[in-house]
């Protein structure tokens, strides 16, 4: 799915940089034998990507749909039966469209009388996805199937509903005329399983809290970069995942996210956020993804890191991510550095 701020294109960069520290610094340790620690987890591409290589994994992320992508991506070790997953997804796709919350509610048909009239999904496509989510708690609550599956389920159907949604890549906002793809029927398509053998844990908490009940290896950050709430942008994703009827706001529909909202997106405590973390962690390796437009400076994130360990930075241009229109946006460029900083934690700090 596209995802603000997604690593999908810089895994190699990701991968090259952290083995590259690694070897530098004479780890003779096998990655079976080590954790890798991913406290933003978004939807879980650079946990996957390591939990491929053999580390044991500890994923986390505040929002909930996150939390649902990577309990299926990272906690499923092909202990899924294949065949009866097969089965699922087509049962669900047979099934005739409801008129539930996100129908009433996010599609023009069902916004009809309101203020409002949304067009996140087509009558169509908003009906099938009401349908599907609630069968999919029916079969959880009825016991038809087990927490694998019903992860694997729900994350499929996350992951489906998104390339149908008539918006320009964000829940930010709708688009005011219904583009090709919204208006083809949704298809829900599984999930790849990513079968291993390692230990893995996914939380669905604040990262400031988590940080002193978790311990590893390996501890990669991939905070939020600017003034731009992940819980704002996503909010119908997170509706879905949870379908808790939410009470909602505004033209967009917006439910009540402030407890999820991060402090990483507010310049003033951003830095401060990241030394505590950092003071906290009880990890060697700690690595932050970063780019030359976020709101912390890269001199500070180095001087910060240097008062704990030893420190080098990697960096890679790269195509940033656009989710707007060229005049809407503040950074207009087309290209953006990421950068890697490194931190190899003193003892004892």
């Amino acid at each position: 799915m596209n995802y603000i701020g997604s690593k999908y294109s810089l895994i190699d960069f990701l991968k090259e940089s952290i083995n590259k520290t690694l070897m530098n610094h004479k780890e003779t340790r096998m990655p079976e034998n080590m954790v890798f620690a991913d406290l933003f987890a978004g939807t879980g591409v650079v946990s996957g990507s390591f939990k491929t290589m053999g580390y044991s994994i500890i994923a986390n992320d505040i929002q909930y749909y996150s939390y649902v992508l990577s309990k299926h991506m990272i906690e499923n070790n092909g202990n899924l039966d294949k065949n009866r997953c097969l089965k699922l997804i087509n049962i669900l796709n047979e099934l005739d469209g409801v008129e539930g919350f996100i129908y009433k509610n996010y599609s023009y048909g069902g916004t009809l009388g309101q203020d409002v009239r949304r067009m996140y999904f087509s009558d169509e496509n908003a009906q099938q996805c009401d349908a599907i989510r609630l069968e999919i708690e029916n079969w959880k609550n009825s016991k038809f199937i087990n927490l694998n599956e019903y992860y694997f389920l729900l994350g499929s159907l996350i992951n489906s509903i998104d390339k149908y949604a008539n918006t320009a890549l964000v829940y930010g906002a709708y688009l005011k005329k219904f583009k090709k793809k919204a208006i083809k029927k949704m298809c829900l398509e599984s999930l790849p399983t990513m079968a291993g053998k390692v230990h893995c844990e996914v939380y669905n908490e604040d990262a400031m809290t988590l940080i002193d009940r978790i311990h590893g290896d390996i501890m990669y950050l991939d905070p939020p970069y600017n003034h731009r709430q992940y819980c704002s942008n996503y909010h119908l994703l997170e509706t879905i995942a949870k379908y808790d009827n939410p009470i909602i706001h505004g033209k967009t529909g917006l439910r009540n996210c402030n407890e999820q909202k991060s402090i990483f997106c507010v310049k003033e405590k951003a830095l401060p956020a990241l030394e505590y973390l950092i003071k906290k962690a009880q990890f060697k390796y700690i690595f932050m993804s970063y780019n030359n437009e976020g709101i912390i400076d890269k001199n500070d994130i180095a001087k910060l890191m240097q008062q704990y360990g030893e420190y080098e930075v990697y960096e890679k241009g790269y195509t940033r991510f656009k989710a707007d229109k060229d005049a809407n946006r503040k950074h207009k460029a087309d290209k953006t550095i990421e950068y890697l900083h490194c931190l190899i934690k003193n003892k004892g700090e």
